[in-house]
């Protein structure tokens, strides 16, 4: 699952302009984003997969550590740990994100 997120994350900054080898300048990155959000939505209008969801579904499958299609707040801990932020944030947004407080956070597709 950490190889098919490294790809999206490639396929995603690649899309917004980030040259693997330069990188982008600050004075690019707004402009990156506008052209980004347009061709967001003509993938959309032209039915073919949105790179956010691509994206999005790839940190989703790495978040769901055991694969039952959830994200419960011990998985979302274990995220926060491996980006060194307190665990105890896990618990906020988990409780932002739980909008049905089904103790689970399901990917929309």
């Amino acid at each position: 699952q950490v190889e098919k997120m490294r790809a999206a994350v490639h396929t995603f900054f690649f899309h917004k302009g980030v040259d693997p080898v330069n990188g982008l300048k600050r004075e690019d990155w707004v402009e990156a984003n506008r052209v980004f959000a347009e061709a967001e939505r003509e993938r959309e209008r032209r039915g073919e997969p949105s790179l956010i969801a691509l994206l999005s579904n790839a940190y989703y499958d790495v978040l769901d550590d055991d694969g039952d299609g959830t994200v419960d707040v011990e998985e979302l801990k274990t995220m926060m740990k491996a980006f060194d932020v307190p665990q105890e944030a896990a618990y906020t947004f988990f409780q932002k994100a739980d909008t049905d407080c089904d103790s689970a956070l399901i990917p929309l597709l």
